[in-house]
């Protein structure tokens, strides 16, 4: 069958990996239609022609209809998230998503598991990611199953976790499972393995090992990672530290990752190596090795960077703000908005003259301190001004910070060259919004190790002091600006 004819029923769009298959899958031309329990929160992200249908895979009469004209359903769901049994979840989740698949006529499921040998004492979550590939070919329908171990990718839960230990810990008492052997795939790979299900050839179920080409332990990944980030760190091998005591002790170093990561953690006692490398003589893919896949993790993540708007990236984490800010992948994010009844052009005025003899709008007197403190440490400080008081461009620099992306009456973003112990940045955004315009102010903080953490937090306090007040004065000076021009027209 052409590829373009079929129809590509995809769940999990919202997720990790989903979220990553789907606009890969519509540049194929292939027709998608997503299942999603909120179908409101996958619209902005959907090409034209790709159709969202509500439905909860926990509840089965919700899946009728969004089977219809599907060739090729993608299975990218669990329940590891849960309060409850996630394993009751995922057996339940997997049997109504199978019935409902084998009753539209379903040609091909395709679901992601987990390596592991299931003589191995599985842990749960690799246990029921097995049985979840069971139940789903008790429906009769074709299953192409690939099964994995670490995904390597900025934003996958795994890589996020060995993230959070090596930036935040200079040594690490390392338990036996650090020990056990993985063979992580970079997500790249993982996705072109899941893009080439589509047109794999033959009607049998199969079940396919993938991963990249180095075996190495997850004390090797961390030593890795820390390697390319230019991190020292000692690690120290002990006998003791179960993985559920480890799991416990993680909830203490990486909170935000607790209920899934202490899950996780627990399934680290298990090895995750490819047995079996029939994939290689079936697929025309050569995954490529852990140093390439973290260098393209950390390279990608910058990418991503720089092309977000941090307003879509805040409504991504519900807009939720933190004390301290909020977590974007290694990064700290303090944002803050104002609401001001002008045109974007007019309040993007006095952001567009910030620095230099116009100064930062609020406590000047600490950003003078500041730059002092900077030459004292060896830095630039406040020494080079700014080219012109009126007009910007990429490239220039104002006192400290150089002007890394700039769309006139939009939006600016510097970056520091300052000393500080990480990469920081400084970002203004301008939108119409309710016949004015919201001003977003981001701060932008990337620590590089403990004392990058140290430096943040400590003058975190100060550092809320002086945005909120500069956003405030931005906000009444483009106000103030627009009286004035109102009140001298004729």
């Amino acid at each position: 069958m052409n590829t373009v004819s079929k129809r590509v029923l995809l769940t999990g769009a919202s997720g990790y990996i989903g979220g990553r298959l789907l606009p890969l899958i519509e540049a194929r031309g292939v027709k998608v239609r997503c299942l999603a329990r909120r179908p409101e929160h996958l619209q902005s992200r959907l090409g034209a022609g790709t159709e969202v249908v509500a439905g909860d895979v926990l509840d089965a009469p919700s899946l009728d209809g969004a089977f219809a004209g599907v060739d090729t359903a993608f299975y990218l769901i669990h329940s590891m998230g849960s309060s409850g049994s996630f394993e009751d979840q995922d057996r339940v989740a997997a049997r109504n998503f199978a019935d409902a698949a084998k009753r539209a006529g379903v040609t091909r499921i395709v679901y992601l598991g987990g390596l592991g040998e299931d003589n191995d004492a599985l842990s749960a979550h690799l246990r029921s990611r097995h049985e979840v590939g069971e139940v789903l070919r008790q429906s009769g329908c074709q299953v192409i199953e690939f099964r994995a171990s670490i995904v390597i990718g900025s934003g996958s839960l795994s890589f996020e976790l060995v993230r959070a230990l090596v930036q935040r810990l200079p040594m690490m008492i390392c338990p036996k499972w650090v020990r056990v052997q993985a063979q992580p795939i970079a997500i790249e790979d993982l996705l072109q393995y899941l893009i080439a299900a589509i047109d794999f050839p033959g009607s049998q179920s199969r079940t396919f090992e993938i991963g990249g080409p180095d075996q190495v332990s997850y004390g090797e990944i961390m030593k890795e990672y820390a390697r390319q980030r230019g991190l020292r760190r000692i690690f120290i091998s002990v006998p003791l530290l179960t993985p559920r005591l480890s799991s416990l002790w993680l909830g203490l170093v990486t909170p935000v990752y607790a209920r899934i990561g202490r899950k996780l953690i627990d399934s680290m006692k298990n090895p995750t190596v490819v047995k079996d490398a029939a994939v290689l003589t079936e697929f025309p893919i050569q995954p490529r090795g852990l140093a390439e896949a973290i260098r393209r993790a950390l390279g990608n993540e910058d990418h991503d960077f720089a092309q977000t708007r941090w307003s879509d990236a805040l409504s991504s984490s519900r807009g939720m703000m933190a004390w301290g800010g909020v977590r974007f992948g290694s990064r700290i994010i303090d944002s803050r908005t104002a609401w001001v009844a002008v045109p974007p052009a007019r309040a993007f005025a006095p952001i567009r003259k910030i620095g230099g003899s116009q100064g930062w709008y609020y406590a000047n007197f600490l950003w003078t301190i500041r730059g002092w403190m900077d030459l004292v440490w060896g830095g630039i400080g406040r020494r080079r001004a700014r080219r012109d008081p009126e007009h910007l461009h990429v490239g220039d620099v104002l006192d400290w910070w150089r002007v890394e992306a700039y769309e006139p009456n939009q939006r600016l973003r510097l970056l520091a060259e300052m000393k500080v112990p990480g990469r920081a940045w400084l970002e203004f955004e301008v939108q119409p919004c309710n016949e004015g315009t919201t001003i977003r102010q981001t701060a932008i903080f990337d620590p590089v190790g403990v004392m990058g953490l140290v430096y943040w937090y400590g003058i975190y306090p100060l550092h809320a002091l002086v945005f909120r007040g500069m956003l405030r004065n931005i906000a009444i000076a483009a106000e103030r600006q627009a009286d004035l021009e109102n009140e001298s027209s004729p």
